[in-house]
């Protein structure tokens, strides 16, 4: 009886698995760092620089008003007398409600600021007049 060696499997090269995974997870940080999540609404306005602006976080009432002058809010045309009621709407019990106005730079301040006065006769406490981060 004659009597074999058993044969050996070959060592077979892998690559070290590793080294791929932490690339792979380094490029999807990466790639989710650089990528701009921001979805901007469907009004186009152009915003006024200022250099000390800070991005505001969590943004409760947004209102816009275009280069022409037309008052926005939740993308819906609103005329200046029926504003305050919407904003008295939207703002109900709580004092602390952000609205935060988005002007376009090229109409009259005083719309912008008729606009901030009628938010704050319907209750807001905290307003916010919207800037780009300027030079």
């Amino acid at each position: 009886m004659p009597v074999f060696k058993k044969k050996r499997d070959r060592y077979q090269i892998q690559p070290p698995m590793t080294s791929l995974i932490d690339i792979v997870f380094l490029l999807l940080i990466y790639f989710m760092l650089t990528t701009n999540f921001i979805v901007e609404e469907g009004i186009n306005i152009k915003l006024p620089n200022a250099k000390a602006s800070a991005p505001q976080v969590k943004q409760e009432i947004t209102i816009y008003i275009d280069k022409r002058g037309t008052i926005y809010m939740m993308e819906k045309e609103i005329p200046l007398d029926m504003l305050y009621a919407q904003i008295k709407e939207m703002i109900g019990g709580a004092t602390d409600r952000l609205v935060v106005v988005k002007a376009d730079k090229t109409i009259v301040l005083n719309k912008a600021v008729r606009v901030m006065d009628i938010a704050k006769a319907a209750g807001a406490s905290r307003l916010c007049l919207a800037t780009e981060k300027g030079l």
